[in-house]
C-alpha cells in the first residue's frame, strides 16, 4: 500500500487573503507532495508498507529518521488542509466549546496558550490542540512531529494544528509569523475540528 497525495478540499485560492493562493500551490504540490513520495520511498519494499500513517507514527522511535521525518510531514499536511476552509465558524460550539471553556477556562485563554505556542516554537515546527480522554491541551512540536508519536513530550490525538514552518507563510508574510498565526484564526474549520474532537 502507498500513501496519496490528497486533494484539497478547496481551490488554492479559497482562503485569500488570509493565505495566499501561490502559497498554497507550492504548499501542497511541492511540499506536501515531496513527503508523500519519500514516504512512499522510504517504506518501499519493508515490513512497514501495509501499514497505517498512526501505526507507523505510534512506534517512530524504532523506525528510520526518513520515515519519522515524511510520515509526519504527510500526517500533519493532511490534518492542516481538512481543519481550514474559507468562512469558517468564528468559535468552536457544542461539545468542543464545553471542553474548551474546562480545559482552559474560555476560549480567549485557549486562544492565548495556542497562540504563543505557535509563536515560541523556535525554527521550524507545529503548534497544536491535543484531545487527551475528556480533556484538551495545547502543545508543540519540532520539525514534523506531532502528538501521535510515542517521542512526542505531548501525546494524544491532535484535532487542530498550525504549520509554522517558513514555507507556510513566507511569500506574504515574510518573517512576520503572528500576522500568519492571527489569520489562521480566520479560517479554521471548526465543525472540521469538532468532528476529530467526538472521534
Amino acid at each position: 500500500m502507498s500513501f496519496e497525495l490528497p486533494q484539497l478540499p478547496y481551490a488554492y485560492d479559497a482562503l485569500e487573503p488570509m493565505i495566499d493562493a501561490r502559497t498554497m500551490e507550492i504548499h501542497h504540490t511541492k511540499h506536501h507532495a515531496a513527503y508523500t513520495s519519500n514516504l512512499n520511498n522510504a517504506i518501499q519494499g519493508t515490513e512497514l508498507e501495509g501499514k497505517t500513517i498512526e501505526e507507523l507514527l505510534a512506534s517512530i522511535s524504532k523506525l528510520p529518521v526518513a520515515v519519522r521525518n515524511n510520515g509526519g510531514g504527510f500526517f500533519n499536511h493532511n490534518l492542516y488542509w481538512e481543519i481550514m476552509s474559507p468562512g469558517g465558524a468564528p468559535q468552536p460550539e457544542g461539545d468542543l466549546q464545553k471542553a474548551i471553556n474546562s480545559s482552559f477556562g474560555s476560549y480567549d485563554n485557549f486562544k492565548e496558550a495556542f497562540t504563543k505556542a505557535a509563536l515560541t516554537r523556535f525554527g521550524s515546527g507545529w503548534a497544536w490542540l491535543v484531545k487527551q480522554g475528556d480533556s484538551l491541551v495545547v502543545s508543540s512540536t519540532p520539525n514534523q512531529d506531532n502528538p501521535l508519536m510515542d517521542v512526542a513530550e505531548v501525546k494524544g490525538s491532535p484535532i487542530l494544528g498550525i504549520d509554522v514552518w517558513e514555507h507556510a507563510y513566507y511569500l506574504k508574510y515574510q518573517n512576520r509569523r503572528p500576522e500568519y498565526v492571527d489569520a489562521f484564526w480566520k479560517v479554521i474549520n471548526w465543525d472540521e475540528v469538532a468532528k476529530r474532537f467526538k472521534g
